[in-house]
């Protein structure tokens, strides 16, 4: 990858192209993440409106331990989130080129952790849910908070609902007859379409990647995961650790 495009799309100067590109990568991940990892520990992981339902449900059926393991994957999910916007605001306040990398530096971290110790963090238990379940919901918080903060929230990577909701929107502008001659035309943001259309598939398509790694390889699939984002954020990181200590 050369080393200006790197930059590009990581670095902390940010542009609508960059953000396009680093968004299609990373619904690639979120969504082998969230495919493959259902495989592993049986749950999805990347949307909240389903845990949170579940946890409406056990609590109206009294199952008041399931519902207590779901809100301890939703607190994992928000944690994840947090240290995104502590970390971003920290490499903002120091004026870090890897303002934006180094959460996906910390994610790769932790994706690399789950593919090798997967199967011995699945025996231990964080806040009442097993330790992969809970590390999955907390990269899931943290990589959805990078792509919101750096694209001013007009990308999300992890969960689908709300770009299929825009694709919708967008295509019903499309469709729209325009027949009244006084008034402004309903014009469908295109190029947005577009950028949503490619979201959702390279999500879908990560996550037959990701189910087909894991069936096959197990927690191992993840550490591909893993490389591709310390490719992409490493330039940033470099360039940072290249220049005077900033305070």
């Amino acid at each position: 990858m050369p080393l200006n495009y790197a930059r590009r799309l990581t670095g902390h100067q940010r542009e609508a192209g960059g953000n396009r590109h680093l968004g299609m990568v990373l619904a690639f991940v979120a969504g082998a993440a969230n495919a493959g990892g259902f495989i592993a520990v049986h749950q999805y992981t990347s949307h909240m409106t389903g845990i949170v339902s579940a946890m409406a449900d056990d609590v109206a059926i009294g199952a008041f331990d399931v519902a207590a393991a779901g809100l301890a994957a939703l607190v994992a999910f928000v944690a994840g989130a947090a240290c995104c916007a502590l970390i971003v605001n920290y490499g903002r306040r120091r004026a870090l080129h890897s303002v934006y990398a180094l959460p996906l530096l910390l994610e790769a971290v932790l994706l690399l952790s789950f593919g090798v110790l997967g199967t011995w963090l699945a025996s231990v238990h964080v806040l009442i849910v097993p330790a992969t379940i809970a590390l999955l919901c907390f990269m899931m918080g943290l990589q959805n908070a990078v792509i919101t903060k750096l694209s001013n929230a007009e990308i999300r990577t992890t969960h689908i609902t709300g770009v299929m909701t825009d694709i919708g929107i967008e295509l019903g502008k499309a469709l729209y007859p325009n027949r009244d001659a006084g008034a402004a035309p309903v014009v469908a943001n295109r190029p947005r379409l577009r950028l949503l259309a490619m979201l959702a598939l390279c999500f879908f398509v990560g996550g037959i990647a990701g189910a087909v790694g894991f069936t096959r390889l197990g927690y191992v699939a993840t550490v591909p995961l893993a490389m591709v984002l310390v490719v992409l954020a490493i330039v940033p990181v470099v360039d940072d650790l290249r220049r005077p200590h900033t305070r």
